[in-house]
């Protein structure tokens, strides 16, 4: 029998403020709608800036350079004489360009289909099939011959277009975009209704093949506007994009939030320089993963375990007081006396770690993956608003959220304004509203299994919801293992405790029908070289790492972590390596979830090995 709780929203953040032009979905009620309103509104208004490897300068757009963009575009595609509804596939890093492809696209009534950069060829060819896309968008003819050549032949693309220019002038698929923009041409935009399919975004798959979720203008364009209802949004802000726009969660808040706000986007050159990009843009709000965290929290620590002990205290220190001070403005705590220390303490410590992030971050908001405890306590304290929110591709993403002055980080916040919850039976977390998504395309089957007769969305995930309305994700219906003398064990929760020391960059709990828990683990490199070192050890030879002496460390160290669950469900073995699970090696989603069937094949010998003797393996 379902669970009903009410669903309590966080006030309206753009309520009483004089400090913000948001364009509502009255006023727009379609993406392309909202496009030419913010254009209409603030022509002059710089909107992007992206940086010119030919010059080695930073370029900047206004609304109105990307509209005469956006318009030429729309000829093109016009030009190719496809129908309202037909797909149109984008295949390219965050660029001003996918944007204006998004936006001419979506004028004309036909379906955008993101592909992730990092995909393996196999999954894009499955998604080019599936969608029935007609044309490709892709950086380059190179990239283009890769997936051609990987892949073979992809009979239902009509046109195949490239950022850069392109040699093989016989192949009369392909064109440049300069080719291809051939002349400048007024051309209205077709009339799109806010439920006509606006894209159609395939899931990580982490098992099986993706599938499409279908998404139209009102969901993601109502997500949008819950978003900065929710967490205001300024036109002063300025965004570093670095997530992929294929992952809804930076397509819906960093893209379409900024247009519906005003804020500017600028777009990071690439992760390696990533850091320097914090530097010189000094954005003040940013969407991202837990990844970046815990690697930062990573190296904190690490350095600290190398310098000197006062520098340790030091920073432990302002850590504590910091969030004292977080509890106390978030009306959890008392004033304490210690507080007269902080502006010293920020001076010498937390100013310099937000410095490294461009020192100005107004909002941080991840989503994607559970962000662990220790590391959200530690950069909250330094002074950064950590907003950890929750949400699936097929609810446009995001369902919950917390805010600047309503958070609680170990939930995952409030329900978006709009947007209804429930726990369901087993403990699910439901959700319904204008977000949630159309279906799964050309698969009824799967949409009956997620979306019941009343709307409701069934998230897979358990949750819970206390008096005050913030949720908080408890376990996931599926995953769960059931070992030999059927006990049962949650291997994300361990996973997540594993996790908290910064050791282990990765792990996987196993134990499905087995007598105990085991687990692989990956490690570190930079921490595993100082505890190599301690041990004596060789910390280049990876066949060291499964050596008894090590796996004694590694078992009780993780034994720290997990003492808190039932005595069954302990980890009894590991298989430790020093190589990561990665998109690129097809352990990992990508939008970094593991795929843990993979991960089961590749390291079966392993597993065995943990398992030596017992029946199941033999």
């Amino acid at each position: 029998m379902s669970v009903h709780k009410a669903t309590v929203y966080p006030p309206n953040a753009l309520e009483g403020r004089d400090d913000i032009d948001v364009i509502t979905p009255d006023a727009a009620p379609t993406l392309d709608a909202l496009f030419r309103e913010r254009v209409r509104r603030h022509p002059d208004k710089k909107a992007y800036s992206e940086f010119d490897p030919d010059t080695g300068a930073w370029q900047h757009y206004t609304w109105a350079d990307t509209a005469r963009d956006v318009n030429r575009w729309r000829a093109a595609l016009k030009a190719e004489a496809f129908g309202k509804g037909d797909r149109v596939a984008v295949w390219l890093r965050n660029c001003r360009h996918w944007v204006i492809f998004d936006q001419a696209a979506l004028s004309l009534g036909l379906v955008v289909v993101p592909l992730y950069m990092a995909d393996r060829p196999d999954n894009l060819n499955h998604v080019l099939h599936h969608s029935d896309a007609k044309l490709l968008l892709v950086e380059s003819e190179d990239a283009w011959r890769e997936l051609q050549q990987a892949e073979g032949e992809l009979p239902q693309l009509k046109r195949v277009v490239t950022l850069g220019p392109v040699a093989d002038h016989k192949d009369d698929l392909l064109r440049s975009v300069d080719d291809w923009i051939a002349v400048e041409q007024e051309i209205e935009p077709e009339a799109v209704r806010p439920d006509d399919l606006a894209s159609i975004v395939y899931t990580s798959g982490t098992t099986g093949r993706p599938k499409g979720v279908m998404l139209s203008h009102r969901n993601m364009l109502s997500n949008a506007y819950s978003g900065v209802r929710s967490v205001a949004v300024l036109p002063t802000d300025i965004v570093l994009s670095f997530l992929p726009l294929s992952h809804t969660l930076e397509r819906t808040v960093g893209y379409y939030i900024p247009m519906i706000a005003a804020a500017a986007v600028v777009y990071n050159r690439s992760i390696p320089e990533l850091s320097e990009d914090f530097r010189t843009i000094r954005p003040t709000g940013i969407i991202t993963v837990p990844r970046i965290f815990e690697r930062m929290y990573s190296k904190l620590y690490a350095e600290l375990k190398g310098g000197a002990a006062w520098k340790r205290w030091l920073f432990d220190i302002t850590v504590d007081i910091g969030w004292e001070r977080f509890e106390y403005l978030q009306g959890r705590g008392n004033r304490q006396w210690r507080f007269v220390l902080w502006p010293i303490l920020d001076s010498l410590v937390a100013s310099k770690v937000r410095a490294q992030l461009g020192g100005r971050l107004r909002i941080v908001v991840v989503g994607g993956a559970p962000l662990p405890p220790s590391v959200s306590r530690v950069f909250i304290a330094l002074g950064l608003n950590l907003l950890q929110g929750y949400g699936l591709t097929e609810s446009s993403p995001c369902i919950s959220i917390n805010t600047l002055e309503h958070n609680r980080p170990a939930t995952i916040g409030l329900p978006m304004h709009g947007i209804e919850v429930k726990i369901g039976d087993n403990d699910e977390l439901l959700a319904r509203g204008p977000n949630i998504m159309m279906g799964y395309w050309k698969d009824e089957a799967a949409t009956e299994q997620v979306l019941d007769k009343d709307g409701w969305l069934h998230s897979g995930d358990q949750a819970k919801i206390d008096e005050d309305g913030f949720i908080s994700i408890i376990g996931r219906i599926k995953e769960i293992l059931v070992l030999a003398n059927g006990e049962k064990v949650p291997p994300a929760d361990m996973e997540y405790a594993i996790a908290e020391d910064a050791l282990f960059e990765q792990s996987l709990v196993i134990g499905e029908r087995m007598p105990y828990l085991t687990a692989l683990v990956v490690l570190n490199e930079e921490l595993w070289e100082q505890e190599a070192k301690r041990l004596n050890i060789n910390n280049n030879d990876e066949s060291e790492l499964n050596s008894e002496k090590v796996e004694q460390l590694l078992l009780d160290r993780i034994r720290q972590r997990i003492h808190e669950f039932p005595g069954y469900a302990r980890i009894r073995k590991t298989t430790a390596t020093l190589s990561p699970w990665t998109v690129e090696n097809g352990l990992m989603t990508p939008t970094l979830k593991l795929k843990r069937a993979k991960i089961l094949e590749q390291y079966k010998q392993d597993i065995a090995r943990m398992y030596e003797g017992h029946a199941v393996y033999k």
